[in-house]
């Protein structure tokens, strides 16, 4: 077996392994979507990107749209708080600049949205406090 196979052959087995425990996961990344969605409940200035209602996600990201991301990602960076970006306008890759303007709402959305950390070694106090950082911001 070559190198490759080999490595190959190493992440099969992890996968495998990992796929026992992947529904258990899934039900607590929903539990930990309901802790945000619970704690923004009410919150005029956060949008939440919603589930539609006849899918059952993995909830592997949570996101928000607000005004003021890129200075509400700096906020919870000086909080210790990592949030991500997940999705950002093709015609934003110089491949698709062509395009520039002819998608105003994907394009306005990849200006506001924002992933929330969304890994399971997170707890209730955890999302408590992301969410109290992140209203704190908006409020602010």
């Amino acid at each position: 077996i070559s190198g490759k196979d080999n490595g190959n052959a190493i992440m099969a087995a992890i996968g495998l392994v990992q796929l026992k425990r992947l529904d258990g996961d899934n039900v607590y990344r929903r539990q930990l979507a309901q802790w945000y969605t619970d704690g923004f409940s009410g919150c005029d200035k956060v949008k939440l990107v919603r589930v539609p209602e006849n899918c059952q996600s993995s909830r592997h990201l949570f996101q928000l749209l607000v005004d003021d991301r890129d200075g509400l990602m700096n906020f919870l960076n000086e909080n210790e708080i990592y949030p991500g970006v997940h999705y950002i306008d093709n015609t934003d890759y110089k491949m698709y600049a062509y395009a520039k303007g002819s998608c105003p709402n994907a394009h306005d959305i990849s200006d506001h949205v924002i992933s929330l950390p969304m890994h399971l070694r997170l707890k209730k106090e955890d999302i408590d406090l992301v969410v109290k950082k992140v209203l704190e911001f908006v409020y602010d």
